[in-house]
């Protein structure tokens, strides 16, 4: 059973390849080179691709800086910063990456039919306190749509399916499910800001943090401020 696997190198994405792994897939990493400020994941993703032993590991480049729209993409948008959990999920947040996960689904797709894949394994959470609308339930039917009609593969009865293992779970749930399949959180990378150390203080250190120290556990990889 072949899978093709988002993978960013964040926690999310590297519990999914490694759950991935244990369904017994052969799992293809698929990373994103798309101009985002926070190439340094790009790193954190090879690493992981390589301990998790994938049959393949490529990242394809395109460039949303032109347009930009979001912190992640265009450096005069600051990122949010020393934000509470609460003022987290009062809004959609400005790193919001307009229709991002459509682009990455629909490449995932491609790169999927082509080598006759049979799952596309996406780290998408609902219950992130970012509220990204295309990390959502329906968000993920509608595209589970569009694989079948719009597929060679889906139109004659085989259409490649959207596994969305932590689409349910909280971050320390997903935390310890990682623990569980023995992802190594040490070469991860979540920060939206940092380079040699995560900055600590953008909304996607401090969900990190918040979640490791809500289970009584140290966050392997270094902070510049924790």
């Amino acid at each position: 059973m072949k899978a093709v696997i988002l993978l960013s190198g964040g926690l999310d994405s590297s519990t999914v390849l490694y759950q991935a792994k244990a369904d017994g897939c052969e799992c293809y990493a698929l990373s994103f080179n798309y101009q985002q400020r926070h190439l340094r994941e790009l790193e954190a993703a090879a690493k992981i691709a390589e301990a998790a032993g994938v049959a393949a590991h490529q990242v394809v480049e395109f460039d949303l800086k032109r347009w930009g729209g979001s912190a992640l993409t265009d450096h005069n948008i600051d990122l949010p910063c020393d934000r509470t959990l609460a003022e987290m999920s009062a809004t959609i947040p400005i790193t919001y990456v307009p229709a991002r996960n459509t682009i990455f689904l629909s490449l995932a797709l491609a790169y999927g039919e082509t080598i006759g894949a049979d799952r596309i394994y996406i780290g998408v959470n609902a219950l992130d306190y970012s509220g990204y609308p295309d990390c959502r339930p329906d968000y993920i039917a509608a595209m589970q749509s569009v694989f079948r009609l719009g597929t060679k593969q889906g139109r004659e009865g085989n259409a490649i399916t959207i596994n969305t293992p932590l689409i349910d779970l909280k971050k320390t749930d997903i935390i310890q499910l990682g623990n569980s399949l023995g992802v190594p959180w040490e070469y991860t990378w979540s920060c939206y800001g940092g380079e040699a150390q995560a900055c600590g203080v953008c909304d996607a250190c401090r969900l990190r943090l918040a979640a490791f120290e809500a289970l009584g556990l140290t966050d392997p990889i270094s902070y510049a401020k924790r």
